[in-house]
């Protein structure tokens, strides 16, 4: 077992207000309460500026907390059957405001300080409008399992908040995807997970799955 403490990078990236769409469901805007592994990516990548620059092995922990929820009416421009347009549809949509995503970075530290004090595509969370800022520092983890609190953790690690399936991996084309299961539980109990690393104030430090494209460039490419 590994003794001694490691360097990170911790991420706070914040936002007025974001929202996540569940892709399960095609005809209704259905909201996330947390965002997936795969959108977290895309703000990575466009933070290095694109998949060609992030490296494929690059893996992350995270965590997330709002400060509450609503609905607003936004108007969508549905395709047919063949693709064309259809007329413009005013429907619910659910959101979050002033989220707090804390993303822990354990390679390329270097890289990803640079990137995330000053990013090359600007930081968005959700749709694309929603822009997001971004904070970094580098913290000390500690061996050790540690509290799931706030973090989003495979599945197979713990029992706590709700399961969800979430996209892992877009692939550039984005014919394919990769899904994997979690758990999240916005209200932050303190259950202890198994984990490699915790931080100062023991928050389990658990990296999900790749999630860069290249991993699903060829069917049955490892995560």
């Amino acid at each position: 077992m590994t003794t001694s403490t490691v360097p990170a990078v911790e991420a706070t990236i914040t936002a007025r207000v974001a929202s996540f769409r569940d892709p399960l469901y095609a005809a209704a805007q259905i909201g996330l309460p947390c965002p997936p592994p795969s959108t977290v990516g895309g703000a990575l990548a466009a933070a290095v500026g694109g998949w060609a620059q992030m490296p494929v092995h690059t893996r992350f922990a995270m965590a997330f907390t709002t400060a509450g929820q609503g609905v607003d009416l936004e108007t969508y421009h549905p395709l047919d059957a063949h693709g064309r347009r259809t007329t413009p549809t005013p429907k619910e949509r659910g959101f979050l405001f002033d989220v707090v995503l804390t993303v822990w970075l354990l390679d390329d530290l270097a890289l990803w300080r640079a990137a995330l004090r000053r990013p090359v595509w600007p930081l968005r969370l959700g749709r694309s409008q929603d822009l997001a800022d971004a904070r970094t520092r580098m913290v000390t983890l500690h061996p050790g399992p540690g509290r799931q609190q706030h973090a989003i953790v495979p599945a197979e690690v713990s029992t706590a908040g709700s399961l969800l399936r979430l996209p892992a991996t877009i692939s550039i084309d984005r014919d394919r995807h990769t899904w994997n299961s979690y758990r999240y539980d916005p209200t932050g109990r303190a259950n202890t997970v198994p984990s490699d690393w915790t931080t100062d104030d023991g928050q389990a430090i658990v990296p999900l799955h790749r999630v860069h494209p290249d991993t699903i460039a060829t069917p049955g490419a490892a995560l």
